[in-house]
């Protein structure tokens, strides 16, 4: 509501000035409530010196004066010495002191918006029926006008929140890990919403519920892990699918988690499928920031309710998936037991039947159909290795590249018959950027394969150095690929240094 807003307040000033000057008054107000009527959330004033403006104090309180009262009794109100009516209570330091008094709520409908006031006739006197009259008419224009820029405020907002959800959806649907979805659900919602925090919340095996997700505008140590405990009141109010709104979460006692000195207003929405509920979006903001209004959190409830949906179909897409790799393996691994091995052991049988039945004692023959045979059989146990692993589920690609590290060496320990040994030197995972990333990896994959092929290898030893420094005094990582095998010549095998600056 930037430009709007711009215009809104050049209005709601013409009209205060214009009501001042019309009525014949020292001074003029226009207040303006908080949906709740709890408290003033805007003030303009006519009639006052720039030097007055800047001695005013903080705003009136709601409830404790004339504003309090046109508020509570929506009807026009004209006092003769305002100073002498029990309800001139509340008027902070700073703001005018008059007698004479007139005013009339601000309105849209049957919701009220706020009052606009006027005080001092100059003529004296009390203010005529002339004069409340039009303050009626001025005020239902901004009424009017407020309700206008309301309005556009919601349609507005209601815009964002829908193309957020989308945009979650969208994020889900493109696969990515569990936990950056459920951290991208609670990035998106705390924008939309304008919270400090956004955080998701989700069940433990004991009936509590723990943050794995947040998203703040600082730090946010100590909020993921943070446990809701079971039988908390919040807990109840969310298993029974209704959202839990808090004017401030410090000082409810609904709330028991160490963080909840952090935040005042927020708002707790499950995350609900087919009747089960499958974890919590909060959105808290700082101490002393203003309310939720109805309409935010209607639209927040929505966005929750369409994330949850969200979740689930990315659950089910990521499901059907694994089901699909898993069918295609399961054939890859029959075609290759029912075709290949067959076929291999067969000749491997053939070639030993010829062995056997070679007469003519020629040695080197013998030899040659030996070794034959030999390199058949491992070529079969080979083949019947990497059947074995088609047939195991694939465990999810790693994010981290310190993970993807340890996946190579994990897959090489399949085929060398041990583990290698791998160290990791420095913040790899913040340091070393995706392309350089993807370089070192293809490096230590062939580093594996060349040392599986070594003769007399029984280990190997990768390091990965984030903090190395090029002879020029450039940051670099450093990959070593050190193993104890021998090459074809007998000679102790190299070892394999590879290193890029960062």
């Amino acid at each position: 509501m930037a430009a709007r807003g711009l215009d809104l307040r050049t209005i709601l000033q013409h009209i205060v000035d214009t009501a001042t000057a019309l009525a014949g008054a020292r001074h003029g107000a226009l207040t303006l409530l908080d949906r709740d009527l709890r408290r003033v959330t805007d003030l303009f004033t006519s009639g006052l010196t720039e030097a007055e403006r800047q001695d005013l104090a903080e705003l009136p309180e709601t409830h404790a004066g004339v504003v309090g009262a046109l508020a509570d009794d929506p009807r026009p109100l004209r006092l003769h010495d305002l100073t002498a009516d029990p309800r001139s209570c509340g008027v902070p330091a700073g703001h005018p002191r008059m007698r004479t008094f007139a005013g009339a709520p601000v309105q849209v409908r049957d919701e009220v918006l706020g009052s606009l006031c006027v005080t001092g006739k100059r003529a004296g006197g009390d203010f005529t029926d002339t004069d409340l009259a039009l303050l009626r008419l001025l005020a239902s224009q901004a009424g009017a006008a407020i309700g206008g820029a309301h309005l556009h405020e919601a349609a507005r907002q209601r815009a964002h929140w829908i193309e957020g959800a989308a945009a979650v959806t969208r994020a889900l649907l493109r696969g990515t890990g569990t936990t950056d979805a459920l951290t991208t659900v609670a990035e998106r919602a705390r924008v939309l919403a304008g919270a400090a925090a956004g955080v998701v919340l989700q069940p433990t095996a004991d009936g509590g519920m723990e943050i794995v997700a947040a998203s703040t505008r600082d730090d946010p140590a100590g909020l993921v892990g943070t446990v809701i405990e079971p039988g908390a009141p919040v807990l109840v109010q969310l298993l029974g699918g209704e959202g839990v709104f808090l004017d401030d979460s410090a000082t409810d006692p609904r709330m028991t988690t160490h963080v909840r000195s952090r935040f005042g207003p927020s708002m707790m929405l499950p995350l609900q499928s087919g009747g089960r509920l499958i974890g919590t979006l909060a959105l808290p903001r700082r101490r002393g920031e203003r309310l939720y209004t109805e309409a935010e959190r209607q639209l927040a409830s929505q966005f929750a309710s369409q994330a949850a949906l969200a979740m689930v179909m990315a659950d089910a897409q990521k499901y059907r998936e694994q089901l699909a790799v898993y069918e295609d393996r399961d054939r890859i691994a029959r075609d290759l037991h029912d075709l290949v091995v067959q076929r291999l052991f067969a000749t491997e049988m053939m070639l030993e039947s010829t062995r056997r039945k070679d007469s003519s004692g020629d040695g080197a023959t013998a030899e040659l159909l030996t070794r034959a045979v030999d390199e058949l059989d491992s070529t079969i146990q080979e083949v019947r290795t990497a059947i074995f692993a088609l047939q195991q589920p694939p465990a999810d690609a790693p994010a981290t590249f310190r993970g993807r590290v340890l996946r190579e060496t994990g897959g090489a320990a399949r085929v060398l018959g041990f583990q290698p040994s791998v160290h990791f030197t420095g913040a790899v995972d913040a340091l070393v950027p995706d392309h350089l990333a993807e370089q070192l990896l293809a490096v230590l994959r062939g580093a594996l394969a060349t040392a599986h092929r070594r003769a007399e290898v029984s280990a190997v030893e990768v390091e990965v150095d984030a903090t190395a420094r090029l002879p020029d005094g450039r940051d670099a990582v450093r990959l070593v690929v050190a193993d104890d095998g021998r090459t074809e010549s007998g000679a102790r095998s190299p070892t394999v240094i590879w290193q890029a600056p960062l």
